[in-house]
């Protein structure tokens, strides 16, 4: 899959050289391309932001270099849509990021200052998305974020191929309680059934725990989830165990 960054910090993606999403570029699973508005400047300054029309505090990002940035992403990968990353976007979320690990490629636009002149994003934006409610000094570690959800779904990616399944959010529960070695520390032990061999224990186990700390930390992704009677049957269980009512609701916070 190939992924286009507008930037005016390209250097900053250097991150994206470790770990899952640097072993993938290696492999050739994904490919990434940066583009610098200032290199489609006109100017000796190489000027990429000017006052915004009716004052204010801050500075804008100009039309021009980053169209130009945006058309020649666009010449090198027609098929990849135009990602604006803004708080004003839609919340970005797992569903998204399986979405667009389906694309072709992807080309991903960050702002920087006070935002990015609206001309250019009725022209040339095809998207917007938020990775959250807060302020960023730009669009550059949004588009990181992206990039880690995104290639972590694409075949090859990971060294197990059924890790990506399993991850948190990937069936709309949080994940279950991970353990390894020792099998005790300072008094605290991993679970029987994980020592037990029982697979089918033990997936009843960690679908048990999922739907309970989803349960206990973010109820409101099970208020979107239908469950299976087995998963009905397990949650009531793990209410009972750790509230002693069974069937009761989660307090709200």
């Amino acid at each position: 899959m190939r992924f286009d960054v507008v930037t005016l910090f390209p250097e900053m993606f250097r991150a994206m050289e470790s770990g899952v999403t640097g072993r993938a570029l290696r492999k050739g699973v994904a490919e990434l391309h940066l583009w610098n508005p200032r290199d489609y400047t006109e100017d000796l300054h190489r000027t990429v932001d000017d006052r915004p029309y009716g004052g204010g505090p801050g500075m804008v990002m100009k039309v021009e270099p980053l169209k130009r940035a945006l058309e020649r992403a666009r010449a090198a990968a027609p098929a990849s849509r135009v990602v604006h990353l803004t708080p004003q976007g839609r919340r970005f979320h797992q569903g998204v990021a399986r979405e667009m690990a389906q694309r072709e490629g992807v080309i991903l636009l960050a702002g920087r200052y006070e935002g990015i002149d609206e001309r250019l994003v009725e022209c040339c934006v095809d998207e917007e998305w938020s990775i959250g409610d807060y302020v960023l000094s730009g669009g550059e570690l949004a588009a990181m974020v992206i990039l880690d959800a995104v290639i972590r779904l694409l075949p090859g990616a990971l060294g197990h191929e059924e890790s990506a399944a399993q991850d948190s959010y990937m069936n709309g529960l949080l994940d279950f309680p991970q353990y390894t070695r020792p099998e005790e520390l300072e008094g605290r032990r991993v679970p029987e059934v994980l020592r037990s061999g029982d697979h089918e224990a033990i997936r009843r186990w960690r679908l048990q725990q999922a739907l309970g700390r989803t349960w206990l930390r973010r109820p409101e992704l099970l208020a979107r989830r239908r469950l299976s009677e087995e998963e009905r049957e397990l949650l009531e269980e793990y209410i009972q165990t750790h509230q002693g009512v069974a069937g009761s609701t989660p307090r709200e916070e």
